[in-house]
């Protein structure tokens, strides 16, 4: 096998990381892409990596959003409430954290993930409501959470569905498959807004970003159908979830200690 070959595969493989991790829980989509570029793929430019994962992380999401809409887990009223005001905070957010020494970000991140997987590990056995809508009664709740998520994706320069899926079941209550399908609207949405920022600077290895979004329309799949056996167990989903963020909150305070 040449070596240009095998490090195509790295790229496909990469790929399919995301778009699994997209499609089975909604999130850790940027998270795992950009230390997949740098230091499997090879990327060298740390702006290149971040521009190319936000546009890869962007379509995957969208690929996963096709099919849990086919499969009716989409909440589409809330998911543009969600979204339209996440936008909004997250523009806001981003210029906040801008002031902010990037080190300490990363360690205030990972604690407040870390308070997100205790929150949900607690409600693990809280099914949810199959029939959760976004109505006027609701309304005003979900666009809070969606401001606030925003705020906080923009101001830690990270966040997505790991922040995302928990504050739709917070201000809903709709199961966790419905929120993971309903995040992924907000997830596209906020990653094409950092991916055009990106690709105007001239950030995007479009060669680069094929193959991830290749490999991730492979991984979404099978992340899908996972999601779909995993939610049938009572709480397992959410456990699952609540375990990943402990994982890349751990990975975050050990990196950002060994930084200071």
């Amino acid at each position: 096998m040449s070596a240009a070959l095998f490090h195509t595969g790295l790229e496909l493989f990469s790929g399919v990381l995301v778009g699994f991790t997209l499609g089975l829980i909604g999130g850790g989509g940027s998270i795992l892409a950009v230390p997949l570029m740098v230091y499997l793929v090879g990327v060298s430019n740390p702006h290149v990596a971040l521009g190319t994962s936000a546009l890869a992380v962007a379509v995957n999401a969208l690929v996963s959003l096709a099919q849990h809409a086919r499969a009716h887990t989409v909440k589409w009223r809330c998911a543009s409430i969600y979204a339209s005001t996440g936008i909004v905070g997250a523009f806001a957010g981003a210029a906040a954290g801008k002031a902010v020494d990037g080190r300490h970000l990363l360690l205030c991140f990972a604690i407040l993930m870390i308070g997100v997987g205790i929150i949900m590990l607690k409600g693990r056995r809280n099914e949810g409501c199959p029939g959760a809508s976004c109505n006027r009664h609701n309304a005003g709740k979900v666009a809070g959470y969606g401001l606030g998520t925003g705020l906080l994706s923009g101001f830690f320069g990270i966040g997505g569905g790991f922040l995302i899926v928990p504050g739709l079941i917070a201000s809903t209550g709709m199961p966790i498959l419905n929120a993971v399908g309903t995040s992924l609207v907000a997830v596209s949405a906020f990653g094409l807004s950092t991916a055009v920022s990106y690709m105007l600077s001239g950030y995007i290895d479009w060669q680069l970003a094929g193959l991830f979004i290749l490999g991730g329309a492979a991984g979404s799949v099978v992340g899908i159908r996972t999601a779909r056996h995993m939610a049938k167990s009572k709480g397992s989903l959410t456990t699952f979830f609540a375990i990943v963020i402990f994982a890349v909150a751990i990975y975050m305070i050990w990196q950002g200690l060994r930084s200071l």
